[in-house]
């Protein structure tokens, strides 16, 4: 079994696949956790549990199996990089069709279908909202520290077996050749954005969405998020912080179609001070942006896909591949829900559930 791409998929896919005592796996990838490249979106996510799937979508379904495991995550494995926050999400009406609209839509919603999945839901009276803002909801979620958590995977993976190989492809089919064996019965794509890109795949449905963060020492203990701004279409606020030391993520933006991997200033500059106009204990003695201790500032792609991820079963010139990327900006929330579809693909692949040893 071939795994092609280490991000949070590819990699909690290898993960799920290497507990079977039947199947070898082999993780081929150009980026690996501890990298920093603007092919590489899981680095630069938040990363958290805000579920936004349609209720009935594949997205929505993954989303909701995925939340029993990362809690049973926070509270049995605390070197994982995993803790509980409580969530506020606040809606304007104005920002309805926008494209952050349109982002928070599901999530902004009073009767929201994960009301019986995140603990400790409840909507917001009036008086706990901003003044700009309609809605509201509260409840208990989870942020991770990407950098102690993608190679905490990674270590289970080689844990159980998995061999790690660092690799460019340019075609699906030849990720077999960095099998030991030298071929591999099934490859699951875990490519993301370069899906786009990749031989044999080149979906043209796939693109980037564009993010822009700012990594700050600050610890509000609270994740905040707002459905839009009065700067733009396509900005939101958010702020979301990290687990174990790994700093505060300020928010956001989401540019469709962008691929430019530098940081903008001025947008930077607005992300910092309406994070602190929604949480004014991130700059207590002024209010301004330069009391912020900043760390980074960060671009991610995120790799968009209309209709939501693709989980699904093809063959390309004698090479069985399972497809499972275009998570968008929700593949932590997403990861192990659709790396259990993965595994099912994978196994109905094999036509069976023992017998040798599958390579993958």
């Amino acid at each position: 079994m071939q795994i092609r791409r280490a991000g949070v998929i590819g990699l909690s896919t290898a993960l799920v696949l290497s507990r079977r005592k039947d199947i070898q796996v082999t993780i081929v990838s150009k980026h690996m956790p501890g990298d920093y490249d603007i092919e590489y979106a899981s680095p630069w996510a938040g990363a958290n549990y805000w579920p936004v799937g349609k209720p009935g979508s594949k997205l929505q379904q993954f989303e909701k199996a995925t939340w029993p495991e990362l809690e049973r995550i926070c509270r049995e494995v605390p070197e994982a990089g995993v803790h509980f926050q409580d969530s506020r999400i606040y809606g304007r009406t104005k920002d309805a069709g926008s494209a952050t609209g349109q982002w928070f839509e599901e999530l902004c919603k009073e009767d929201a279908w994960f009301k019986d999945v995140a603990p400790n839901f409840r909507v917001l009276p009036k008086s706990e909202l901003p003044p700009d803002c309609d809605t509201g909801t509260a409840f208990t979620s989870v942020c991770i520290n990407t950098a102690v958590y993608l190679p905490w995977i990674l270590g289970q993976c080689v844990k159980n077996g998995v061999v790690v190989k660092r690799g460019v492809l340019s075609h699906v089919s030849e990720a077999g050749a960095y099998h030991p064996s030298g071929r591999a019965d099934v490859v699951v794509n875990c490519t993301g954005l370069m899906a786009s890109k990749l031989g044999g795949v080149m979906d043209s449905k796939v693109y980037p969405g564009r993010g822009q963060i700012v990594l700050i020492r600050s610890e509000p203990g609270t994740m905040y998020t707002t459905s839009g701004t009065d700067d733009g279409p396509d900005e939101a606020t958010y702020i979301m912080q990290r687990a174990v030391g790994g700093g505060t993520i300020l928010g956001g933006c989401l540019q469709h179609g962008s691929w430019e991997s530098q940081p903008d200033p001025n947008l930077a500059q607005r992300i910092m001070q309406r994070a602190i106009d929604l949480c004014p204990s991130l700059a207590p003695k002024t209010g301004k942006v330069n009391e912020l201790s900043i760390i980074r500032h960060g671009v991610g792609l995120r790799p968009m896909r209309p209709g939501g991820p693709r989980v699904e079963i093809e063959e390309i010139g004698g090479t069985w591949v399972v497809h499972e990327y275009g998570h968008a900006g929700y593949g932590y929330q997403s990861g192990w829900g659709s790396s259990w579809e993965a595994e099912r693909l994978v196994l109905q692949v094999l036509g069976r559930l023992d017998g040798p040893k599958a390579k993958l």
